[in-house]
């Protein structure tokens, strides 16, 4: 929701005056601009409809000044003005989908956002144990399986995916994080479900192309299964590679190294926030930190690992934070804060501590921009990399000064006292942790896409 300068004066050179219509009509689902105030319920019961239909997604409507002022008697406000009702898929895809399924010798599900969105984590689930095909989760569908589940897989998704024979992916796009497509070897059959059809064969072919809501497309082809081949030793075998490469990541997640690695920081952050009962919600804001804690934090819940997503923008962090706090307030909130992107937007700390929101702020502090100068001094050398060092800057002090609570950690063992702390201060905490800038080179867990 955007203001504007009076209707009367547009075009005469007001104050802040621009074409903010036209600028969000590219990166929106609707772009508009409110002619009168008896018009607003209408207006805004149609972005509503917009963003949640189809695909979710942002749409953007302008209030000039004077449209602000107006006064309705008796304003009309819109009652059933949407529809939740999600659409199945067309039943003649669904049983190729089914077919092929039932032949094959070593399948596996990429899921995305959408099985957050349409609520498909438990069938997801239960195709996966019924058909015996392990899982990989992506975007907002991190956490839709939890981690005990027999056919959840972190670790091993470039192997498992490039020897599939058949693959469902489901909700997510074929796009960088999938090599464009390239992810799957080259004679896989892919089954690809999603809600907007246009996404469904872009960057590569596919088997069988089912446009629908990822829950009623998912139960459609569980309920479809017959007895499924034997893919024990399949799956087995795939469960080594997964724990030969988490006893990998545990001799990081162990380390006593000063500077401090990301992944032990990652590793305690982890374990501090899931002790107990607690049902924690983290916000990831940053570069190498945030791919590389990813591959240790544990997700209990659906809906629980908010990211910038595809665009990968950073400075996210105090906004989807205040967000998140205020939809649930009874939640623990973490943010995974790399110390360049809290330049940002980390003076909306600030705000979080002024509205009484409790979170605690993780800062992965290596005092650089990790992500673009590892990569440009590898190629061009460290005199060729301008820009890309940050100050050991005490953020813990500059979340003390918005009047929330902060400490600097220097030394591994101190990290899971700090975050202990953190939480029981009850308001907005920082946890400033000074990490080794060079530990996701050596470690060879480097993460950049193009």
């Amino acid at each position: 929701i955007g203001g504007a300068a009076p209707i009367a004066n547009q075009s005469r050179g007001s104050l802040q005056e621009m074409e903010q219509v036209d600028l969000f009509t590219k990166i929106t689902k609707w772009s508009d601009r409110v002619p009168s105030a008896e018009l607003i319920p209408s207006y805004f019961a149609k972005a509503f409809r917009t963003m949640m239909s189809g695909r979710p997604g942002p749409v953007f409507l302008e209030l000039a000044w004077d449209v602000l002022l107006q006064q309705v008697n008796d304003p009309k406000i819109p009652d059933a003005y949407r529809t939740a009702a999600q659409a199945a898929g067309d039943p003649t895809y669904v049983a190729r989908a089914v077919e092929l399924l039932g032949v094959a010798e070593r399948p596996a599900i990429i899921a995305g956002s959408s099985v957050w969105w349409d609520d498909a984590a438990t069938v997801l689930g239960e195709l996966a144990r019924h058909a015996n095909i392990p899982v990989f989760l992506n975007g907002a569908g991190r956490g839709c399986l939890p981690p005990d589940h027999p056919l959840f897989f972190q670790h091993t998704r470039k192997q498992a995916l490039s020897q599939a024979d058949v693959v469902i992916v489901v909700g997510t796009p074929l796009d960088f994080r999938l090599g464009y497509g390239d992810a799957f070897r080259k004679d896989a059959k892919l089954i690809q479900i999603d809600v907007d059809a246009t996404e469904i064969g872009r960057n590569r072919a596919v088997s069988v192309g089912i446009a629908g809501s990822s829950r009623l497309v998912l139960a459609q082809i569980f309920g479809g299964l017959g007895t499924m081949p034997d893919r024990t030793a399949y799956v087995q075998d795939l469960r080594e590679k997964e724990r030969g490469k988490r006893e990998r990541l545990g001799v990081h997640e162990g380390s006593d190294q000063v500077p401090i690695h990301h992944s032990r920081l990652a590793k305690e952050l982890s374990d501090v926030a899931n002790e107990g009962h607690r049902e924690p919600i983290f916000v990831a804001d940053g570069g190498n930190f945030v791919a590389m804690a990813a591959k240790s934090i544990v997700l209990k819940t659906p809906g629980s690992w908010l990211d910038p997503g595809p665009l990968g923008c950073l400075g996210v962090g105090a906004p989807f934070a205040i967000a998140a706090k205020l939809v649930h307030p009874d939640r623990p909130v973490f943010v995974v804060q790399g110390d360049g992107s809290f330049g940002l937007n980390g003076f909306d700390f600030e705000t979080a501590v002024r509205f009484g929101l409790p979170m605690v702020v993780v800062v992965g502090n290596d005092a650089a921009w990790g992500q673009i100068r590892l990569p440009q001094v590898a190629m061009y050398g460290e005199d060729k990399s301008p820009g890309t060092q940050l100050a050991p800057t005490r953020y813990d002090r500059v979340v003390e000064a918005f009047g929330g609570w902060g400490k600097l950690v220097t030394e591994p063992e101190g990290i899971r006292p700090a975050l202990q702390e953190a939480i029981g201060s009850g308001t907005v905490a920082c946890v400033n942790v000074m990490l080794d800038p060079d530990a996701p080179a050596k470690s060879g867990m480097m993460g950049y896409a193009v």
